[in-house]
């Protein structure tokens, strides 16, 4: 378990943080703005979810990602060497991503076809889902990006993981629309 006693160390005042395996990284390193970005996303659906309290299922399947969101970065902090550690990782899995996919079709279910594009908009929590699938979709090509540099191994569920949750993010502020009934469609050329 964790257990946090003192929140400043002053050890990333060179401008290094730690591994949880104890390399040291520069905080711009790309696995480090991958997992921040992971962060990141996670805050944004906190955020989301001040205006989701009473809509089930979403704010019940948010929690999970925020629990999940917390294990996936705990996987890109804790990078494959190839070696067998002391301890067994934390690692995304399959079922997680599974998880996610039931979720999705769960949600979109009740929801009519779209016949047009979705502005980012509608209620406040739309408004902010949406934000969160926009940072989860930076997260997402920055762990892409990590995957394809030399030495770098990031597991394929850390991937799928991000790429359905921007789309449980998108279902899910459909949903928060009143099922998409007050979805802001994008109409073509309306400014011309």
């Amino acid at each position: 378990m964790v257990k946090l006693n003192k929140i400043y160390t002053r050890t990333g005042d060179n401008g290094t943080t730690a591994l949880v395996t104890g390399p040291r990284r520069l905080k711009h390193d790309l696995r480090v703005d991958a997992y921040g970005s992971v962060d990141e996303t996670n805050s944004v659906i906190g955020m989301a979810r001040l205006h989701t309290r009473g809509l089930d299922p979403l704010d019940a399947m948010l929690e999970h990602v925020q629990n999940d969101l917390f294990d996936l970065g705990a996987d890109l902090a804790t990078p494959d060497t190839g070696e067998k550690p002391a301890w067994e990782p934390l690692r995304i899995v399959p079922a997680q991503v599974a998880r996610l996919e039931a979720d999705i079709d769960r949600l979109n279910a009740d929801l009519e076809p779209l016949n047009s594009f979705v502005l980012p908009g509608g209620t406040a929590a739309a408004a902010h889902l949406h934000l969160a699938r926009t940072v989860a979709r930076r997260a997402e090509r920055l762990v892409v990006a990590l995957s394809k540099e030399p030495g770098e191994i990031v597991g394929p569920e850390v991937i799928q993981y991000l790429n359905r949750l921007s789309d449980l993010l998108f279902v899910a502020a459909r949903h928060a629309n009143d099922h998409g009934r007050a979805d802001v469609l994008w109409v073509p050329g309306k400014n011309r």
